[in-house]
């Protein structure tokens, strides 16, 4: 493989991203998310884009933030699983996907309405934050040639 390791090719940017993230964390921590519920979306986005590194390291997480094995086992085909995820786990889902794939931008409006269901305005912001930084983690690693630690 002939890939560059972006993050130590250029740390300072990887840096930059790191100090980002911990802001990130102290927003979601700040507007009363749990670990769980991030950790749920850092999930759902690394299973989207693919990312074996980021999967190694947030589904431990989520486990340990407290999510039955069994919810874990069944996320990629959450909408199939029936009701092992509540409403307000839908919602950061949704969420989650909505913001991963861009697929449809003009049904956004709708997904953050309904996550503002569940959520304040501050979580909701929190939850994108960390949804769009994992996103960028998630392309780092896979342009690195990361790999399951």
């Amino acid at each position: 493989m002939t890939r560059i390791d972006i993050a130590k090719a250029t740390p300072d940017v990887y840096k930059a991203l790191n100090a980002a993230s911990m802001k990130s964390r102290e927003a979601w921590e700040a507007a009363g998310l749990t670990a769980e519920e991030v950790e749920l979306a850092k999930v759902r986005v690394s299973q989207i884009n693919g990312c074996v590194a980021c999967l190694g390291v947030h589904v431990p997480a989520l486990r340990e933030a407290g999510m039955d094995q069994r919810h874990i086992d069944v996320l990629p085909a959450w909408r199939d699983a029936g009701s092992p995820f509540t409403p307000k786990q839908r919602a950061i889902l949704e969420l989650a996907e909505a913001l991963t794939t861009l697929e449809r931008p003009e049904a956004l409006d709708a997904v953050i309405a309904a996550a503002l269901e569940y959520f304040t305005p501050e979580q909701v912001s929190a939850l994108e934050w960390s949804i769009i930084l994992i996103g960028a983690y998630n392309r780092i690693s896979i342009a690195s040639g990361h790999r399951l630690r």
